[in-house]
């Protein structure tokens, strides 16, 4: 049984070594993504002036009337001090072909105080210059930036999806071989001084067992993060009980043929600051956004400078429908069934992000782990490889 079990996880590895080593190293920067996209592009996120800001929904009619192929999808209600307003836009559909305008970027930054413009961009675009960098590494840690084709645009996440369900059957695989008998047991866990080949061996078995409880955990959060809807949420709803969300009951509509909505941002927002009053709720309004494939008003509750929810499960959420204004229901994190707060916690685990800095950094760390391990059991494979190639041509001279 154990030398199917060896054949099973080198094969395993061999077939997610690249995949697990590409999403360690971008694992271990993207865990730091806003700060160092922030000092990459301090051109964008930096502002000078001094003063009352304009207000918010007139600047998204500025970007919607100077450009009128997009729509704004995402409001900044909030604005720290000597820092720009970021905007997203998604493009709108050409009535002449049904199809979306190529508008080319869907983030627009402006000076909170002048209106002014300070760049665009296209967040998730292939692309390497400093504005893109970031976001290019973000999309390549869970799709490879693998093309969208057959009118879906999920592939990429779809494969690194299966990625990590056999990376996750793996490590059950690896930490049943990894103990050759019961007696010396303990032998696992040393690094040994002794051939490279030995210390490479030693670390790759090591670094797995006393690691092995994290890389369940990233495994687990990496196929919900990548499946959530196809694969996980039926899967825990089969043993617990899960709250539905206003998209979880509500058909996505294709690309090309967006809801448009009835009611605008003002009274999406109204709505929420009154159902947040009613609730007792003590974070201001931070943010507003528009999914036009839903029909669904996303408005988010933060206190000013915790947009990204470093800390903890992330921020509470209000949800109102685009065509009439109606409550469609909330999201408090931290709160719920046991089967919400599994899926809740998913990614505040994979990013670190539930134990703010120390989380991060720790998950910085295992990402290089992944890196490594991915790399160690490579070189184990080609010295294997090596030997037995040699003993197949002794073998063959003998015979001669």
């Amino acid at each position: 049984m154990r030398a199917i079990g060896v054949t099973i996880h080198r094969w395993a590895g061999l077939f997610t070594a690249l995949f697990l080593f590409v999403s360690g190293l971008t694992g271990a920067v993207i865990s730091w993504d806003h700060e160092i996209d922030e000092w990459l592009n301090d051109h964008l996120f930096d502002v000078s002036n001094i003063g009352p800001s304009i207000p918010y929904l007139e600047l998204a009619a500025r970007i919607e009337a100077a450009d009128p192929r997009v729509r704004v999808s995402q409001v900044p209600l909030q604005t720290e001090p000597g820092r720009s307003l970021l905007f997203g836009v998604q493009p709108r559909v050409d009535p002449q072909t049904g199809k979306l305008y190529k508008a080319g970027y869907n983030q627009v930054f402006l000076d909170p105080v002048t209106g002014k413009e300070l760049g665009r961009r296209e967040w998730g675009a292939v692309a390497v210059d400093r504005e893109h960098l970031m976001a290019f590494l973000y999309r390549l840690h869970y799709t490879l930036h693998i093309p969208n084709f057959a009118g879906q645009n999920r592939w990429g996440q779809w494969f690194m999806g299966g990625i990590a369900i056999i990376w996750l059957l793996d490590c059950f695989v690896a930490l049943a071989i990894s103990f050759p008998d019961r007696f010396r047991w303990r032998r696992s866990f040393w690094i040994r001084h002794g051939s490279r080949y030995q210390l490479n061996f030693d670390l790759h078995r090591a670094g797995g067992l006393w690691t092995w409880g994290v890389l369940l955990v990233l495994a687990v959060s990496a196929v919900y993060l990548n499946l959530n809807r196809e694969i996980v949420r039926p899967a825990v709803a089969a043993v617990a009980t899960v709250t539905p969300n206003p998209f979880d009951v509500r058909t996505q509509r294709p690309l090309n043929q967006p809801i448009e909505p009835r009611i605008d941002y003002a009274a999406a927002i109204a709505n929420a600051q009154e159902e947040a009053q009613r609730k007792r709720w003590q974070e201001p309004v931070g943010a507003a956004s528009y999914n036009a494939r839903y029909g669904i008003y996303q408005v988010r509750f933060f206190q000013p400078g915790n947009d990204h929810g470093s800390g903890g499960f992330g921020v509470r959420r209000l949800y109102f429908d685009g065509l009439d204004g109606a409550y469609l229901g909330e999201l408090i994190p931290g709160s719920g069934t046991a089967g919400d707060l599994f899926l809740q916690i998913q990614f505040p685990l994979h990013s670190g992000r539930i134990a703010g800095i120390p989380g991060r950094i720790f998950i910085s760390i295992m990402g290089l782990v992944v890196a490594g391990l991915s790399v160690t059991g490579v070189v184990i494979w080609m010295k294997r490889r090596g030997r037995l190639s040699a003993v197949s041509a002794a073998f063959r001279r003998a015979a001669m």
